[in-house]
């Protein structure tokens, strides 16, 4: 079974059901987070810190992002 923080190490460029679902500002969020997401350390506070400065540059609500973070996980671990 692979690690949440691996999904994020592997996924850069996004190809999924969840991603391609979104709008395309929220496709641009999304690519914005994973490239402010530094995967040394404590992954979680790096996500939340990740998806706070994303939603205030792109103007959005950050639980859209938390949510899509849920979806993509579910699809990647098969849930």
């Amino acid at each position: 079974m692979p690690k949440v923080s691996n999904l994020f190490e592997q996924k850069k460029l996004v190809n999924s059901k969840a991603y391609n679902s979104l709008t395309p500002k929220m496709k641009e969020a999304v690519e914005e987070m994973f490239k402010m997401i530094d995967n040394k350390g404590n992954i979680i506070f790096n996500v939340e810190n990740a998806v706070d400065k994303v939603a205030e540059i792109k103007k959005i609500n950050k639980e859209e992002l938390y949510q899509y973070i849920e979806k993509e996980t579910n699809e990647q671990l098969g849930v």
